[in-house]
């Protein structure tokens, strides 16, 4: 793999078809204005957001291009734009660009950026600022989050063809473009960018920052969209601990948290000042398992250990009901998903003559587990238990920040959590080997190719049916065991308005803090 950040978050489309991709004009009539809550009147400015967001540490970052836990994905979003991003029903609009048009086989696109959109210090944006930030996710000596993704491009062939306008001649065909470019981790920024001194066109502009403690933002009063943002100022505090964060938003020092554990839900809407705000997701909390590491090195083994998952006591135990089955595969809304693959049952038996042929009966494994999203932990106590008898599951609880640390994507048999993705933008962040977040060291030629071909091919129902034998080839051998699909469930009190349940797969609206005001 490429030289990797020492965390990650991701939390991490290409639900575009081919039809789309016909379409010249596809985007450039979308202006990017969002919708408005239909609670809580009419939008007011003033007052300050605190938001009290899971996990974190001393190594939290305001860089654009490097974000791992929710707390820097959260900061992520009020700093930075990129030039296309998800909206709540998960399409595609335009953000810093204003069109983004393909020619007919895929090889370059045309960006037209949006005409008056400023960085918080005023400069405009320029096709020189949109370069230098993609030279700098692509920096081959340090990569960043979304180089994977932008693997199809060489910085020195954009071009700027007028004072808003970009040419992208790629290195390969891709489907994948506008995807690539609507992450969240692909934020535009100055050309004499600087981290430590963060500048953006986002929401929100830098005021004050605490690595493992909390940020403060202040409103970006030339903001490009009218009238947005409401609020003055927006903090964002780490709570490592589940316990402490529900606390803090049933006392009132803050007024929202992101991931309300499922066995708090009855107490929040049971406390007229607070609500629930409930989102389908295709958001995916595996475990992980190393498929170059003993004993998970036999795919036997791998097979194993999800025959001994029950997914359905999982959605009704860990999520409480409150999300979908999954069938060791990611991407449901994506328009390639294979829904009619036999969905994997609990099989005990089968598991354990799978280990028996392996030469793992009596098998015992270390789970390294850790509160870095919504069920994680519960879900591990769960497959502990499911699995006794015949695998004897030992928990090792590690708190966030020991969990992204030196040892990320190395644990042999652990656990993550993945946001809502189309097929090969997930593949191109965790299923290749030099995806940034490869936790399962998955290298498979067959399947690699099959991605490639995918990526490749302009024909919709074409592309489809590589992707599905590739799918195949991951239910079969992949190391992820993916059990359910999360529904997000956040707190917020009353006197919040302007939140909408999205699914876009990130908490809190996509943590969407310029379009809430207080009622």
């Amino acid at each position: 793999m490429n030289q990797l950040p020492s965390r990650r978050d991701v939390l991490r489309g290409m639900v575009v078809g081919a039809g789309a991709f016909a379409a010249p004009g596809l985007l450039a009539a979308c202006t990017g204005q969002s919708g408005q809550s239909t609670g809580g009147g009419q939008p007011r400015r003033g007052g300050s957001l605190r938001v009290g967001v899971v996990g974190g540490g001393p190594e939290d970052t305001l860089d654009a291009h490097t974000s791992v836990a929710h707390p820097d994905i959260a900061r992520v979003h009020q700093l930075y734009e990129p030039l296309m991003s998800r909206d709540r029903d998960f399409q595609l609009v335009p953000v810093v660009a204003e069109s983004v048009e393909p020619n007919r086989d895929l090889t370059a696109w045309t960006v037209r950026l949006r005409d008056g959109i400023t960085f918080h210090d005023g400069r405009p944006v320029r096709p020189e600022d949109v370069i230098a930030t993609y030279r700098r996710i692509t920096d081959r000596q340090d990569p960043k989050v979304g180089a994977e993704l932008l693997s199809f491009l060489d910085t020195r062939n954009i071009r700027k063809l007028d004072p808003r306008t970009l040419r992208f001649d790629l290195d390969r065909p891709t489907a994948l473009f506008l995807d690539a470019i609507s992450e969240y981790f692909q934020g535009i920024v100055p050309e004499d960018y600087d981290p430590a001194n963060p500048v953006g066109t986002g929401p929100f502009k830098y005021s004050s920052f605490e690595p493992g403690q909390q940020s403060v933002f202040t409103r970006y009063d030339d903001y490009w969209r009218g009238g947005e943002p409401w609020v003055d100022e927006v903090t964002i505090i780490n709570f490592a601990e589940d316990s402490a964060r529900v606390n803090a938003l049933l006392s009132g020092q803050v007024e929202a948290i992101n991931s309300l554990p499922y066995g708090q839900i009855p107490v929040v809407r049971s406390n007229p000042e607070l609500e629930v705000l409930e989102s389908e997701s295709g958001n995916w909390n595996p475990f992980t398992m190393r498929v170059d590491a003993e004993p998970f090195s036999d795919p036997q083994v791998r097979q194993a250990i999800r025959l001994l998952c029950d997914r359905q006591q999982m959605i009704d135990q860990v999520l409480v009901g409150h999300g979908a089955l999954g069938n060791d595969l990611y991407a449901p809304f994506d328009p390639c998903y294979p829904s009619d693959l036999p969905q994997r049952e609990y099989d005990p038996e089968q598991a354990r003559s799978l280990l028996r042929r392996a030469g793992h009966e009596g098998l015992q494994v270390e789970l390294v587990t850790s509160p870095v999203s919504q069920g994680i932990v519960e879900a591990a106590q769960v497959l502990k238990q499911q699995a006794r008898g015949v695998v004897d599951i030992r928990l090792r609880q590690v708190d966030t920040g020991t969990f992204y640390g030196e040892n990320y994507l190395s644990w042999p048999f652990a656990q993550d959590f993945w946001v809502t993705r189309g097929f090969l933008a997930q593949v191109a962040q965790g299923s290749l080997p030099n995806s940034p977040f490869n936790e399962t060291h998955w290298d498979d030629p067959e399947f690699i190719s099959l991605v490639r071909a995918a990526e490749q091919e302009p024909d919709e129902q074409r592309r489809c049916d590589l992707i599905q034998q590739a799918q195949g080839i991951e239910h079969e051998r992949g190391g992820h065991l993916i059990w359910g699909f999360i529904n997000l469930v956040d707190g917020y009190s009353t006197r919040v308005s302007g939140l909408q349940a999205s699914r876009a797969g990130q908490p809190l609206d996509s943590y969407g803090f310029r379009h809430v005001w207080f009622v």
